[in-house]
């Protein structure tokens, strides 16, 4: 496992899947061995097929319970349904998520659940790295409603990265956005930024970054400079 774990971090994915290849026979009973077989496929991007074939018996193992099924793991399914087009495979999957996500807060109304808010974000990721920042970004708008319960400083985190990255695109006119997708990002970011006074944009600053000003520290504050950046560049 340790000369495995070298080729996933040098992301040497296929030396990583001919490793797994070589262990079936001792270790094809395992969870986590399917799991890490599922996960070196899924980011070799054209191999979702086989990555479904590993996904697919955990979650239905757990089909009853999804909620105690990774977050990552069920996103990488529904990814992995899309691009092989089995849409309707994924809306089920996500649907089913919704149900399950609705009876824990009613069970416990203070409970904070992710799983479909990751689901989201993931897949609105993928579209925005593969250059549909439409879709992509109205996904991730998409997965942090309702805004009191999905929007933290790590699902910000990572929704932010992908505003940044289609402002970049914009920025190089890689990328033209139609006026109702303008308005929308406008409006989403005006709703973020009143949700977001008491969520910490940062909650550990790295060790060699100068001491963050408070205000400037809340999720409030970067969704006002995000907004001003892209106003900026639909020169509005």
């Amino acid at each position: 496992m340790h000369q495995a774990k070298i080729y996933w971090e040098k992301q040497n994915y296929g030396a990583l899947e001919k490793i797994f290849r070589r262990s079936v026979d001792k270790c094809n009973d395992q969870e986590a061995w399917k799991l890490n077989v599922a996960h070196t496929l899924f980011m070799q991007d054209n191999k979702y097929k086989e990555a479904i074939n590993f996904y697919q018996p955990i979650v239905k193992k757990h089909y009853d319970e999804l909620l105690g099924v990774s977050a990552i793991v069920l996103a990488n399914l529904c990814v992995s349904y899309i691009m092989t087009s089995h849409n309707e495979e994924a809306e089920e999957l996500m649907r089913r998520i919704e149900k399950e996500e609705e009876h824990a807060i009613f069970e416990d109304n203070d409970r904070k659940v992710y799983h479909l808010c990751i689901v989201n974000l993931v897949i609105g990721t993928l579209y925005c790295a593969k250059g549909n920042y439409e879709f992509g970004i109205s996904r991730v708008m998409k997965s942090l409603e309702p805004y009191n319960r999905k929007l933290g400083t790590d699902t910000w985190f990572y929704a932010k990265r992908c505003f940044l990255s289609l402002m970049d695109s914009m920025a190089k006119q890689m990328v033209f956005l139609q006026d109702v997708i303008i308005l929308e990002v406008i409006n989403f970011l005006k709703t973020i930024e009143l949700y977001g006074q008491n969520v910490k944009a940062v909650e550990v600053q790295p060790l060699d970054s100068p001491t963050m000003h408070e205000g400037k520290n809340t999720v409030t504050y970067e969704a006002r400079y995000l907004r001003h950046l892209f106003l900026t560049l639909v020169d509005l």
